[in-house]
């Protein structure tokens, strides 16, 4: 068993460095940046807070990504009639924009990598990658 998960542990922080090394091939936006934009693409206002805790970052680097969005005019931000000391991130045009077509670009780029993976291997995969991050949301819950 420790073998096994060796291997995993390397395998998955090599996955990690190949997926970035080819993040700034595929658009204008980081990680960070595209993982942001698309928890308020979907047109659900945010708050700062409510971010942090979804994406497991304490609340002054959701600050700092914020702030970058914004500075690139991806994202604005508007009081929270309940809340006006809470400011609600949602998505501008552009930010939607530059999302999708980095989005796209990500999913090309996934094709032509496993474009030749059995669609039942693509399907393990899918499932064990979800199953791996509900389990990693589940052991960094405080």
């Amino acid at each position: 068993m420790d073998r096994i998960l060796d291997i995993i542990e390397y395998e998955i922080a090599l996955l990690n460095r190949l997926t970035n090394a080819i993040s700034p091939k595929l658009g204008k936006l980081d990680r960070s940046g595209y993982i942001l934009l698309s928890k308020v693409i979907n047109g659900n206002p945010a708050g700062i807070n409510e971010i942090a805790e979804e994406l497991k970052l304490n609340v002054s680097t959701a600050s700092r990504q914020v702030a970058a969005l914004e500075e690139k005019e991806y994202i604005s931000r508007t009081p929270d009639q309940k809340n006006g000391r809470i400011s609600l991130i949602t998505i501008t045009d552009l930010g939607r924009e530059v999302f999708n077509s980095v989005k796209k670009a990500r999913t090309d780029a996934y094709a032509a990598i496993l474009h030749n993976w059995p669609k039942k291997d693509l399907e393990e995969l899918e499932s064990s990658l979800s199953k791996l991050n509900s389990a990693l949301v589940l052991w960094n819950k405080p």
